[in-house]
Protein backbone atom coordinates (compact mmCIF):
# COMPACT_ATOMS: atom_id res chain seq x y z
CA UNK A 1 0.00 0.00 0.00
CA UNK A 2 1.32 3.92 -0.75
CA UNK A 3 3.21 5.47 2.22
CA UNK A 4 0.16 8.18 2.69
CA UNK A 5 -2.25 5.33 2.96
CA UNK A 6 -3.27 4.68 6.91
CA UNK A 7 -7.01 3.90 6.56
CA UNK A 8 -8.36 6.73 8.10
CA UNK A 9 -11.20 8.80 6.99
CA UNK A 10 -11.87 12.84 7.50
CA UNK A 11 -14.93 15.12 6.81
CA UNK A 12 -15.70 11.78 4.21
CA UNK A 13 -12.78 12.19 2.58
CA UNK A 14 -10.26 8.56 2.24
CA UNK A 15 -6.94 10.06 3.49
CA UNK A 16 -5.22 8.23 0.71
CA UNK A 17 -6.85 11.56 -1.84
CA UNK A 18 -5.73 13.71 1.33
CA UNK A 19 -2.33 12.46 0.73
CA UNK A 20 -2.24 12.48 -2.97
CA UNK A 21 -4.10 16.19 -3.28
CA UNK A 22 -0.82 17.04 -0.39
CA UNK A 23 2.15 15.92 -2.30
CA UNK A 24 0.48 17.48 -5.75
CA UNK A 25 0.29 21.05 -3.71
CA UNK A 26 3.92 20.18 -2.84
CA UNK A 27 4.96 19.64 -6.34
CA UNK A 28 3.28 22.57 -7.87
CA UNK A 29 4.58 24.83 -4.95
CA UNK A 30 8.14 23.40 -6.42
CA UNK A 31 8.13 24.91 -9.47
CA UNK A 32 11.77 24.66 -10.17
CA UNK A 33 11.50 20.89 -10.07
CA UNK A 34 13.03 19.36 -12.98
CA UNK A 35 9.97 18.16 -14.78
CA UNK A 36 9.80 14.18 -15.91
CA UNK A 37 9.08 13.34 -19.52
CA UNK A 38 6.87 11.59 -20.76
CA UNK A 39 6.45 9.35 -24.07
CA UNK A 40 2.94 7.84 -24.86
CA UNK A 41 2.94 4.85 -27.53
CA UNK A 42 -0.97 4.21 -28.54
CA UNK A 43 -2.88 7.31 -29.40
CA UNK A 44 -6.24 6.19 -29.68
CA UNK A 45 -9.09 6.85 -27.50
CA UNK A 46 -8.20 5.35 -24.02
CA UNK A 47 -5.08 8.21 -24.39
CA UNK A 48 -7.30 11.08 -25.38
CA UNK A 49 -10.22 10.16 -22.81
CA UNK A 50 -8.46 9.72 -20.24
CA UNK A 51 -4.76 9.68 -19.81
CA UNK A 52 -3.35 12.62 -21.68
CA UNK A 53 -5.88 14.81 -20.32
CA UNK A 54 -5.04 13.47 -16.37
CA UNK A 55 -1.08 13.57 -16.99
CA UNK A 56 -1.15 17.07 -18.53
CA UNK A 57 -2.40 18.46 -15.47
CA UNK A 58 0.02 17.55 -13.32
CA UNK A 59 2.84 20.84 -13.24
CA UNK A 60 5.71 18.77 -12.75
CA UNK A 61 5.70 16.35 -16.10
CA UNK A 62 6.32 17.14 -19.85
CA UNK A 63 4.21 15.20 -22.90
CA UNK A 64 7.51 14.78 -24.58
CA UNK A 65 6.96 12.01 -27.13
CA UNK A 66 4.13 10.41 -29.00
CA UNK A 67 3.83 7.49 -31.23
CA UNK A 68 1.13 5.64 -32.79
CA UNK A 69 0.69 3.56 -35.85
CA UNK A 70 -1.74 5.92 -37.79
CA UNK A 71 0.17 9.42 -37.99
CA UNK A 72 -2.62 11.52 -37.44
CA UNK A 73 -3.27 10.94 -34.21
CA UNK A 74 0.03 11.10 -32.87
CA UNK A 75 0.70 14.25 -34.73
CA UNK A 76 -2.89 15.22 -32.99
CA UNK A 77 -1.54 14.60 -29.62
CA UNK A 78 1.36 16.43 -29.93
CA UNK A 79 -0.77 19.63 -31.52
CA UNK A 80 -3.29 19.00 -28.72
CA UNK A 81 -0.96 18.45 -25.36
CA UNK A 82 2.65 19.33 -26.24
CA UNK A 83 1.94 22.33 -28.42
CA UNK A 84 3.38 20.87 -31.42
CA UNK A 85 6.81 20.89 -29.44
CA UNK A 86 7.26 17.21 -28.86
CA UNK A 87 8.22 14.36 -31.33
CA UNK A 88 6.19 12.12 -32.94
CA UNK A 89 6.70 8.34 -33.85
CA UNK A 90 5.32 5.67 -36.18
CA UNK A 91 7.91 3.10 -34.67
CA UNK A 92 7.39 2.61 -30.85
CA UNK A 93 10.96 1.28 -30.98
CA UNK A 94 12.83 5.20 -32.04
CA UNK A 95 10.35 6.35 -29.04
CA UNK A 96 12.12 4.39 -26.76
CA UNK A 97 15.60 5.70 -27.64
CA UNK A 98 14.65 9.53 -26.59
CA UNK A 99 15.54 10.78 -22.97
CA UNK A 100 12.43 9.98 -20.99
CA UNK A 101 12.05 9.19 -17.70
CA UNK A 102 8.36 7.12 -18.01
CA UNK A 103 6.16 5.63 -20.70
CA UNK A 104 2.95 5.07 -21.03
CA UNK A 105 1.48 1.79 -23.56
CA UNK A 106 -2.01 2.51 -24.46
CA UNK A 107 -2.24 -0.22 -27.20
CA UNK A 108 -4.52 -3.16 -28.18
CA UNK A 109 -3.87 -5.55 -25.69
CA UNK A 110 -1.80 -8.08 -27.63
CA UNK A 111 1.00 -5.32 -27.59
CA UNK A 112 1.02 -4.66 -24.01
CA UNK A 113 3.98 -7.04 -22.65
CA UNK A 114 5.51 -6.84 -25.73
CA UNK A 115 5.81 -2.86 -25.79
CA UNK A 116 5.98 -2.74 -21.83
CA UNK A 117 8.97 -5.17 -21.54
CA UNK A 118 11.30 -3.07 -24.17
CA UNK A 119 10.61 0.08 -22.45
CA UNK A 120 11.73 -1.25 -19.25
CA UNK A 121 14.85 -2.54 -21.01
CA UNK A 122 15.26 0.62 -21.98
CA UNK A 123 15.64 1.77 -18.58
CA UNK A 124 11.91 3.94 -18.45
CA UNK A 125 8.95 3.62 -15.89
CA UNK A 126 5.54 2.08 -17.17
CA UNK A 127 2.11 3.01 -16.79
CA UNK A 128 0.18 0.21 -19.41
CA UNK A 129 -3.17 0.35 -19.78
CA UNK A 130 -5.25 -2.61 -18.54
CA UNK A 131 -5.53 -5.24 -18.66
CA UNK A 132 -1.62 -5.90 -17.88
CA UNK A 133 -1.58 -8.53 -21.18
CA UNK A 134 -3.71 -11.18 -23.14
CA UNK A 135 -2.65 -14.33 -21.00
CA UNK A 136 -0.22 -14.75 -18.11
CA UNK A 137 2.80 -15.91 -19.25
CA UNK A 138 2.81 -12.37 -21.01
CA UNK A 139 2.20 -10.92 -17.59
CA UNK A 140 5.08 -12.44 -16.02
CA UNK A 141 7.50 -11.60 -18.64
CA UNK A 142 6.61 -8.11 -18.06
CA UNK A 143 7.32 -8.89 -14.29
CA UNK A 144 10.32 -10.62 -15.23
CA UNK A 145 11.56 -7.09 -17.11
CA UNK A 146 10.70 -4.75 -14.60
CA UNK A 147 12.78 -7.05 -11.85
CA UNK A 148 16.02 -6.94 -13.99
CA UNK A 149 15.47 -3.40 -14.94
CA UNK A 150 14.80 -1.85 -11.78
CA UNK A 151 12.01 0.39 -12.83
CA UNK A 152 8.09 1.16 -11.81
CA UNK A 153 5.39 -1.05 -14.01
CA UNK A 154 2.10 -0.04 -12.98
CA UNK A 155 -1.31 -1.29 -14.35
CA UNK A 156 -4.25 1.11 -15.49
CA UNK A 157 -6.76 0.06 -12.83
CA UNK A 158 -8.02 3.87 -12.15
CA UNK A 159 -11.32 2.36 -10.31
CA UNK A 160 -9.80 1.90 -7.47
CA UNK A 161 -9.30 5.64 -7.03
CA UNK A 162 -13.05 6.23 -7.32
CA UNK A 163 -14.16 7.57 -3.54
CA UNK A 164 -16.48 4.62 -3.48
CA UNK A 165 -14.00 2.06 -3.66
CA UNK A 166 -11.37 4.55 -1.35
CA UNK A 167 -13.32 4.62 1.27
CA UNK A 168 -14.29 0.98 0.96
CA UNK A 169 -10.52 -0.57 0.99
CA UNK A 170 -10.50 1.36 3.88
CA UNK A 171 -13.14 -0.29 5.89
CA UNK A 172 -11.79 -3.59 4.43
CA UNK A 173 -8.23 -3.12 6.51
CA UNK A 174 -9.94 -1.66 9.12
CA UNK A 175 -11.87 -5.33 10.04
CA UNK A 176 -15.12 -3.55 9.69
CA UNK A 177 -16.13 -6.80 7.26
CA UNK A 178 -14.18 -9.39 9.03
CA UNK A 179 -13.25 -12.67 6.82
CA UNK A 180 -14.55 -11.55 3.24
CA UNK A 181 -15.56 -15.21 1.79
CA UNK A 182 -18.00 -14.40 -0.92
CA UNK A 183 -18.10 -11.81 -3.29
CA UNK A 184 -19.61 -11.23 -6.65
CA UNK A 185 -17.67 -8.77 -9.02
CA UNK A 186 -19.90 -7.23 -11.57
CA UNK A 187 -19.88 -5.35 -15.14
CA UNK A 188 -23.00 -5.56 -16.89
CA UNK A 189 -23.59 -3.47 -20.12
CA UNK A 190 -27.25 -3.37 -21.95
CA UNK A 191 -26.80 -3.01 -25.23
CA UNK A 192 -23.18 -1.02 -25.07
CA UNK A 193 -21.00 -2.66 -27.56
CA UNK A 194 -17.94 -1.08 -28.22
CA UNK A 195 -17.73 -0.81 -32.36
CA UNK A 196 -14.88 0.98 -33.01
CA UNK A 197 -11.23 0.46 -32.96
CA UNK A 198 -9.96 -3.51 -32.00
CA UNK A 199 -12.37 -4.12 -28.71
CA UNK A 200 -13.96 -7.28 -31.32
CA UNK A 201 -11.02 -9.01 -32.69
CA UNK A 202 -10.41 -11.79 -30.70
CA UNK A 203 -6.55 -11.72 -31.85
CA UNK A 204 -5.40 -8.29 -30.44
CA UNK A 205 -7.84 -7.77 -27.96
CA UNK A 206 -7.31 -11.98 -26.15
CA UNK A 207 -11.23 -11.50 -25.69
CA UNK A 208 -14.38 -9.48 -24.94
CA UNK A 209 -16.23 -7.67 -22.33
CA UNK A 210 -14.30 -10.43 -19.66
CA UNK A 211 -10.58 -9.00 -20.43
CA UNK A 212 -12.36 -5.66 -21.41
CA UNK A 213 -14.33 -4.47 -18.29
CA UNK A 214 -14.87 -7.69 -16.19
CA UNK A 215 -11.17 -6.88 -15.56
CA UNK A 216 -11.59 -4.09 -13.90
CA UNK A 217 -14.91 -5.37 -11.52
CA UNK A 218 -11.86 -8.39 -10.79
CA UNK A 219 -9.21 -6.53 -9.87
CA UNK A 220 -11.71 -4.19 -7.46
CA UNK A 221 -12.88 -7.42 -6.14
CA UNK A 222 -9.17 -9.46 -5.67
CA UNK A 223 -7.98 -5.61 -4.03
CA UNK A 224 -10.98 -5.22 -1.36
CA UNK A 225 -10.57 -9.31 -0.31
CA UNK A 226 -6.64 -9.05 -0.43
CA UNK A 227 -6.22 -12.05 -1.86
CA UNK A 228 -4.51 -13.33 -4.99
CA UNK A 229 -4.33 -16.95 -5.08
CA UNK A 230 -7.06 -18.96 -7.04
CA UNK A 231 -7.19 -22.66 -6.70
CA UNK A 232 -9.31 -23.48 -10.00
CA UNK A 233 -12.23 -21.65 -12.17
CA UNK A 234 -14.89 -22.69 -13.99
CA UNK A 235 -16.62 -20.84 -16.71
CA UNK A 236 -19.22 -19.73 -19.67
CA UNK A 237 -18.53 -17.53 -23.03
CA UNK A 238 -21.20 -16.73 -24.81
CA UNK A 239 -21.76 -15.81 -28.75
CA UNK A 240 -25.04 -15.27 -28.54
CA UNK A 241 -25.62 -11.94 -30.05
CA UNK A 242 -22.98 -11.65 -32.20
CA UNK A 243 -24.79 -12.23 -35.90
CA UNK A 244 -27.66 -10.06 -34.42
CA UNK A 245 -28.28 -6.68 -37.03
CA UNK A 246 -30.39 -4.41 -35.90
CA UNK A 247 -28.80 -4.24 -32.50
CA UNK A 248 -30.05 -1.13 -30.54
CA UNK A 249 -26.68 -0.81 -29.30
CA UNK A 250 -25.40 2.29 -27.94
CA UNK A 251 -22.74 2.91 -30.59
CA UNK A 252 -24.63 1.74 -33.85
CA UNK A 253 -24.74 -1.76 -35.29
CA UNK A 254 -21.53 -3.78 -34.83
CA UNK A 255 -20.75 -5.70 -37.98
CA UNK A 256 -21.41 -9.51 -37.31
CA UNK A 257 -18.14 -10.11 -39.24
CA UNK A 258 -15.44 -8.57 -36.95
CA UNK A 259 -17.43 -9.72 -33.71
CA UNK A 260 -15.06 -12.63 -33.31
CA UNK A 261 -14.98 -11.80 -29.31
CA UNK A 262 -17.70 -13.61 -26.86
CA UNK A 263 -20.62 -11.01 -26.35
CA UNK A 264 -21.03 -12.34 -22.73
CA UNK A 265 -18.79 -14.47 -20.16
CA UNK A 266 -19.44 -15.73 -16.74
CA UNK A 267 -16.99 -17.33 -14.12
CA UNK A 268 -17.04 -19.08 -10.81
CA UNK A 269 -13.51 -18.53 -8.84
CA UNK A 270 -12.29 -20.54 -6.06
CA UNK A 271 -9.53 -19.09 -4.52
CA UNK A 272 -7.02 -21.48 -1.99
CA UNK A 273 -8.47 -20.11 1.65
CA UNK A 274 -12.13 -21.29 -0.04
CA UNK A 275 -13.47 -18.29 -0.65
CA UNK A 276 -15.72 -17.99 -3.66
CA UNK A 277 -16.02 -15.21 -6.70
CA UNK A 278 -18.33 -14.69 -9.27
CA UNK A 279 -17.69 -12.74 -12.11
CA UNK A 280 -19.93 -11.52 -14.14
CA UNK A 281 -19.36 -9.45 -17.91
CA UNK A 282 -21.33 -8.80 -20.49
CA UNK A 283 -21.39 -5.46 -23.37
CA UNK A 284 -24.80 -6.75 -24.68
CA UNK A 285 -26.92 -8.51 -21.67
CA UNK A 286 -30.83 -7.66 -21.88
CA UNK A 287 -30.82 -6.52 -18.77
CA UNK A 288 -32.35 -3.12 -17.40
CA UNK A 289 -30.13 -3.51 -14.20
CA UNK A 290 -26.92 -2.41 -15.50
CA UNK A 291 -23.68 -2.28 -13.55
CA UNK A 292 -19.95 -1.82 -14.26
CA UNK A 293 -16.56 -2.02 -12.19
CA UNK A 294 -18.63 -2.96 -9.28
CA UNK A 295 -18.52 -5.44 -6.64
CA UNK A 296 -20.26 -7.10 -3.59
CA UNK A 297 -18.87 -8.27 -0.60
CA UNK A 298 -19.78 -10.87 2.02
CA UNK A 299 -17.82 -11.08 5.26
CA UNK A 300 -18.40 -12.65 8.57
CA UNK A 301 -18.67 -9.38 10.36
CA UNK A 302 -20.71 -7.28 7.73
CA UNK A 303 -21.13 -6.71 4.08
CA UNK A 304 -20.30 -4.30 1.28
CA UNK A 305 -22.34 -3.80 -2.36
CA UNK A 306 -22.03 -1.08 -4.60
CA UNK A 307 -25.58 -0.48 -6.24
CA UNK A 308 -23.66 1.86 -9.27
CA UNK A 309 -20.08 2.76 -9.68
CA UNK A 310 -19.53 5.42 -7.27
CA UNK A 311 -21.99 4.48 -4.69
CA UNK A 312 -21.65 2.43 -1.65
CA UNK A 313 -23.86 0.46 0.92
CA UNK A 314 -22.66 -1.33 3.90
CA UNK A 315 -24.88 -3.60 6.43
CA UNK A 316 -24.62 -5.45 8.84
CA UNK A 317 -25.54 -5.97 12.51
CA UNK A 318 -25.72 -4.03 15.52
CA UNK A 319 -27.26 -3.90 18.77
CA UNK A 320 -29.44 -6.46 17.50
CA UNK A 321 -30.70 -4.79 14.87
CA UNK A 322 -29.75 -4.82 10.91
CA UNK A 323 -28.23 -1.83 9.48
CA UNK A 324 -27.31 0.13 6.29
CA UNK A 325 -24.63 2.97 5.85
CA UNK A 326 -24.39 4.71 3.21
CA UNK A 327 -21.58 7.16 3.37
CA UNK A 328 -21.50 10.61 2.04
CA UNK A 329 -18.86 10.39 -0.83
CA UNK A 330 -19.76 13.94 -2.60
CA UNK A 331 -17.36 16.41 -2.09
CA UNK A 332 -20.19 19.48 -0.86
CA UNK A 333 -20.82 19.95 2.30
CA UNK A 334 -21.30 23.84 3.00
CA UNK A 335 -24.29 25.43 1.42
CA UNK A 336 -21.84 28.31 -0.25
CA UNK A 337 -19.55 26.13 -1.09
CA UNK A 338 -19.25 23.21 -3.81
CA UNK A 339 -15.99 20.80 -3.04
CA UNK A 340 -14.61 18.64 -6.21
CA UNK A 341 -13.16 15.71 -5.97
CA UNK A 342 -10.12 14.76 -8.23
CA UNK A 343 -11.37 12.57 -10.97
CA UNK A 344 -10.19 8.45 -10.48
CA UNK A 345 -7.09 9.07 -13.54
CA UNK A 346 -6.15 12.26 -12.07
CA UNK A 347 -5.48 10.18 -8.93
CA UNK A 348 -4.12 7.71 -10.85
CA UNK A 349 -1.60 10.11 -12.64
CA UNK A 350 -0.30 12.05 -9.78
CA UNK A 351 0.42 8.56 -7.73
CA UNK A 352 2.32 7.72 -10.90
CA UNK A 353 4.30 10.67 -11.19
CA UNK A 354 5.14 10.60 -7.21
CA UNK A 355 6.25 7.26 -7.59
CA UNK A 356 8.94 7.66 -10.72
CA UNK A 357 10.38 10.86 -8.74
CA UNK A 358 10.53 8.53 -5.24
CA UNK A 359 7.81 10.72 -3.55
CA UNK A 360 5.50 7.54 -2.82
CA UNK A 361 4.76 4.25 -3.74
CA UNK A 362 2.10 2.80 -6.65
CA UNK A 363 -1.43 1.89 -5.52
CA UNK A 364 -1.50 -0.78 -8.43
CA UNK A 365 1.09 -3.62 -8.03
CA UNK A 366 2.12 -4.94 -11.06
CA UNK A 367 2.07 -8.68 -9.24
CA UNK A 368 -1.83 -7.92 -8.31
CA UNK A 369 -2.87 -7.08 -12.15
CA UNK A 370 -0.74 -10.46 -12.73
CA UNK A 371 -3.25 -12.36 -10.88
CA UNK A 372 -6.21 -10.47 -12.56
CA UNK A 373 -4.59 -11.75 -15.90
CA UNK A 374 -4.18 -15.52 -14.46
CA UNK A 375 -7.95 -15.49 -13.15
CA UNK A 376 -9.02 -14.26 -16.49
CA UNK A 377 -7.46 -16.55 -18.56
CA UNK A 378 -8.49 -19.41 -16.40
CA UNK A 379 -12.07 -19.26 -17.06
CA UNK A 380 -11.47 -18.39 -20.79
CA UNK A 381 -9.60 -21.86 -20.53
CA UNK A 382 -12.17 -23.57 -18.23
CA UNK A 383 -15.36 -21.90 -21.17
CA UNK A 384 -13.36 -23.43 -23.96
CA UNK A 385 -13.27 -27.07 -22.67
CA UNK A 386 -16.14 -27.31 -20.42
CA UNK A 387 -13.99 -28.06 -17.82
CA UNK A 388 -12.53 -26.46 -14.27
CA UNK A 389 -9.36 -24.84 -14.75
CA UNK A 390 -6.69 -25.55 -12.23
CA UNK A 391 -3.84 -22.90 -10.97
CA UNK A 392 -1.53 -25.27 -9.76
Amino acid sequence: MPDFWNGSLEFGENAAIAGIKAQGEEHREKSMVKKLKYGFIGCGGIAFGKHLPAISKLGDVELAAFCDLVADRAEKANREYAGGRGKVFSDYRKLLDEDLDAVCVLTPNSSHAEISVRALEAGKHVLCEKPMAKNYAEARSMLEARDKSGRLLTIGYQNRYRPDSLYLKAECEAGTLGEIYFAKATALRRRAVPTWGVFLDEEKQGGGPLIDIGTHALDLTLFMMDNYEPAYAVGTAYHKLNRDRKTGNAWGDWDPKKFTVEDSAFGFIVMKNGAAIILQASWALNITDAREAVTTLCGTKAGADMPKSGSLEINGVKNNRQYTLVPALEAGGVAFYDGTLDKPQDLEARTFAQAVRGKGKLYVLPEQAAAVTRILEGIYSAAKTGKPHYFD
